[in-house]
């Protein structure tokens, strides 16, 4: 199915809108704004990211960059880099005539040095926190291959590089299952989206997390959010379901924890549904 450019566009600034609409512990939403940055902000930047993230004139690495700069111009914060990475290839994945998940892994193939290039300048713009170097493909170093072997040499500490690397298997795996089965128990709302962010969450320590705080804390964090997860499954009304993830969700920002990578991944997996391919 090949969509407009006004669809994907409308899609993209919706997905970004649930997101931040949806109670996220530990990420920046509208009930409670986090780590230096509001929920006004990441509204602001998804609508100025849309156009060059949709422009079909663009390259993936293109509208990348261009997006993170359109970004910093609004916001001059990294609200987005994670979002921009992966909806990008999903966007023009989703121009293309045929199913999503087969095109998407055929333009990940496809992109070259030139796009490895503007994506490492984005990321360096960006300056996501705790970017560190790297021994190969370092960012900060002029690209000498194509994306996808960065993507890939990154992928074992890098979620979002190893959706690259997998043809998007956590969204496609993880996301998109838990989004269609909240939607199936009658889920309204903001939940899907939150049954969809806490899938992530309890599924794999957020990477945001681990390269900023190390792999423990990660980890940690991973078994705080099963629990909650499991009193979720139990809680018998809407106002219970709130206070553990308040609960949960002022505890990680009183540490300082934000996990930034399973909030992106959640964004991607709303465009997907939204897009129509659901369990593509």
């Amino acid at each position: 199915m090949t969509h407009s450019r006004e669809r994907i566009q409308a899609a993209y600034e919706a997905a970004c809108r649930m997101e931040i609409e949806a109670l996220k512990p530990g990420n920046v939403h509208v009930f409670a704004d986090g780590h230096r940055m509001s929920a006004e902000q990441f509204l602001v930047s998804a609508r100025v990211s849309s156009g060059p993230l949709t422009d079909p004139a663009l390259s993936v690495g293109r509208r990348i960059l261009k997006s993170v700069q359109a970004t910093r111009r609004a916001v001059d914060a990294n609200t987005n880099l994670g979002i921009i990475l992966l909806c990008a290839p999903l966007a023009r994945a989703a121009e293309m005539p045929g199913e999503l998940r087969p095109n998407l892994r055929l333009l990940l193939d496809a992109m070259d040095v030139e796009d490895a290039a503007e994506v490492f300048e984005a990321i360096v713009l960006a300056s996501p926190g705790g970017l560190g170097s790297a021994d190969a493909h370092d960012v900060r170093v002029p690209a000498q291959a194509p994306l996808l072997a960065a993507m890939r040499e990154a992928a074992d500490r890098d979620r979002i590089a190893r959706q690259y690397a997998t043809g998007f298997e956590d969204v496609f795996g993880v996301g998109l299952p838990a989004l269609a089965g909240a939607i199936s128990k009658g889920e309204g709302g903001m939940w899907p989206t939150i049954f969809a962010y806490m899938a992530f969450l309890c599924g794999f320590p957020d990477s945001h997390v681990a390269r900023k705080h190390g792999t423990a804390i990660a980890a940690a964090i991973q078994d705080e959010a099963r629990a909650v997860s499991a009193a979720l499954e139990t809680a018998g009304d809407e106002a219970t379901r709130v206070r553990l993830l308040t609960d949960l969700d002022r505890s990680l920002k009183a540490r300082g924890l934000n996990p930034g990578t399973s909030a992106d991944l959640t964004v991607a997996s709303l465009l997907v549904h939204m897009l129509g391919d659901r369990l593509a």
